[in-house]
């Protein structure tokens, strides 16, 4: 038998099994969902309780060796924070409070340590922020005012473009060289801050980031992977959708929405023609997006992944639901090649890259995404296959360890904040009732934390 037929077979099992798997689904009820979403919130609670009794007060837990890690010297509480609005959304009270008085009480960003400006943006910003609006805690507000003041001298670079690392304490930066995520994913918590706090000076810095990153896209409507922040010049001109760029499409769009921001609604608008122009790639077994050289449009590779699955919640957010349904297929087909997603795939030959699972969320939250837009009952039978392959490959007796190699399902001793901020929240509410929130009054920011949309004047 031939390679080609035999590849063809193989698509016609996984689309007929694919197809069976939904039709079964078809009538899941409200008390099948009910217990789904019941089930998930018993997970949460299995992974929290591993953490508070191995890790309490510290960043994450190690879920093998049972040992707690911090990213820097002194913990930032980043579980506890990322995880908080989780709680409340699921109704876990008693740990809501507890984790709530660790942070009013225990949280202190006067640290001499060099930060990552995205990830202690859209964690613990990202974080204090969504919980101080669904609690109305003074102090949540007040640590994120004073993480956003130390954190303010990233943006003194000649392009206005932020610096990687900040000193929490003495304010000095370093590191010139950064990719569009982390450069154009801060202004929907700085705007947010803006917002809370009167400080229009959050906004404005994190706006003219934004700007400065777009103002640099080749004349075809792209960006590349790597720039430097001082000189403003190009450092890799990869061009796609994939971890180092997501975010940034993600933020022109939802900060349109959020502040009905009419810069950010058109650089989305123009970017979204150039992406589905050069980037999507449409081939026989479904619709993938690729890289391509950012100058000439040129495919580069044809590499698609776990952060890449962000994009169909991306896409159906704007409206364009046929196309958000055909990458999300394509996205479950990736889960389903090893049981769990590979962090990279190439798509073209259907061969694994790099075969880490991180206990990534992104491929849950396009599920949610386009469950909400369309009740299609397909999405919940696609949730319900991620939450058995967690249960499945990813459980230990104190949480859930990210995967080595999704092939042989060797776990690796890390759960990631995120793993409760994002991966668990959007399961949940993938299967809740859709008044456990109310989708259409907030905008999530990269990290599944909710912010209220506010109907009144814009911030800018």
């Amino acid at each position: 038998m031939s390679p080609l037929r035999v590849l063809l077979l193989f698509f016609l099992f996984a689309g007929t099994l694919s197809q069976n798997t939904f039709a079964q689904t078809a009538s899941m009820s409200d008390a099948q969902k009910a217990e789904l979403a019941r089930r998930v919130r018993q997970e949460f609670l299995h992974a929290w309780d591993g953490y508070r009794q191995y890790a309490w007060g510290h960043d994450d837990l190690k879920p093998l060796s049972k040992k707690p890690h911090d990213w820097y010297s002194h913990s930032l509480l980043m579980t506890p924070v990322d995880g908080l609005d989780t709680m409340i959304l699921m109704g876990l009270t008693p740990q809501a409070d507890e984790a709530r008085e660790l942070i009013d009480t225990k949280l202190n960003f006067d640290q001499d340590i060099y930060v990552k400006d995205f990830e202690i943006t859209i964690r613990l910003m990202g974080g204090l922020l969504s919980s101080y609006q669904m609690t109305g805690d003074k102090r949540l507000l007040e640590l994120a005012d004073d993480l956003g003041r130390r954190m303010l001298p990233m943006f003194n670079s000649p392009t206005g473009m932020p610096y990687e690392y900040v000193n929490l304490h003495t304010g000095a930066v370093r590191g010139t060289n950064s990719n569009p995520a982390e450069v154009g994913s801060l202004l929907l918590e700085y705007g947010m801050l803006a917002r809370l706090t009167g400080n229009q000076m959050y906004y404005d810095k994190a706006k003219r980031s934004v700007v400065e990153m777009y103002k640099r896209q080749s004349r075809i409507g792209l960006v590349g992977l790597g720039i430097n922040v001082e000189t403003g010049k190009w450092t890799d001109q990869t061009a796609g959708i994939m971890g180092g760029i997501d975010s940034y499409y993600e933020y022109l769009l939802k900060c349109a929405i959020l502040f009905h921001d009419k810069d950010c609604e058109r650089m989305w608008t123009q970017s979204a023609v150039a992406i589905n122009k050069y980037l999507a790639d449409q081939r026989p077994d479904g619709l993938w997006y690729g890289q391509a050289n950012m100058r000439t449009g040129k495919r580069t590779t044809t590499y698609y992944g776990a952060l890449d699955a962000f994009f169909p919640a991306l896409l159906a957010l704007s409206g364009d639901r046929a196309r958000a349904a055909k990458l999300e297929d394509s996205s479950y087909r990736m889960w389903n090649l090893a049981g769990v997603e590979p962090d990279s795939l190439d798509y073209a030959k259907m061969q694994i890259v790099n075969a880490e699972y991180p206990l990534r969320p992104e491929i849950i939250e396009s599920a949610y995404y386009l469950y909400h837009y369309t009740r299609d009952p397909k999405y919940l039978a696609m949730g319900e296959t991620f939450f058995d392959s967690l249960l499945k490959y990813c459980r230990t007796d104190t949480g859930f360890a990210a995967l080595s190699d999704v092939r042989t399902k060797e776990k690796t001793d890390s759960m990631e904040s995120f793993f409760f901020a994002e991966t668990l929240k959007y399961l949940y509410l993938l299967f809740a009732p859709p008044s456990t929130l109310d989708f259409d009054s907030i905008v999530f920011n990269t990290e599944a934390h909710p912010l209220k949309r506010n109907s009144a004047a814009s911030t800018h």
